[in-house]
């Protein structure tokens, strides 16, 4: 026996609820025929490292140092 989920034998007409309706919803209809989602899918795919990256050099022990430094400079400047 499979544990995957089955589809209900008899679909609602309209589906009420929220989960339902992401249930229900034809994603590889749109998939297949709608260029934009396809894009979008790819796009978010190919920008992952490259934003994965850019905060992994942000967040890094010497960048968080130099910009805690240029903090405390301005702080003192203004007092």
């Amino acid at each position: 026996m499979s544990d995957a989920p089955t589809r209900p034998a008899r679909p609602m007409k309209f589906p009420y609820t929220l989960s339902a309706k992401i249930a229900q919803f034809p994603y590889k209809f749109y998939f297949n025929n709608n260029w934009v989602v396809k894009y979008y899918c790819l796009a978010l795919v190919l920008t992952i490292p490259v934003f994965k990256s850019i905060s992994k050099l942000s967040n890094s022990p010497e960048n968080v140092a130099k910009w805690a430094e240029i903090r405390r400079k301005e702080a003192s400047e203004h007092h």
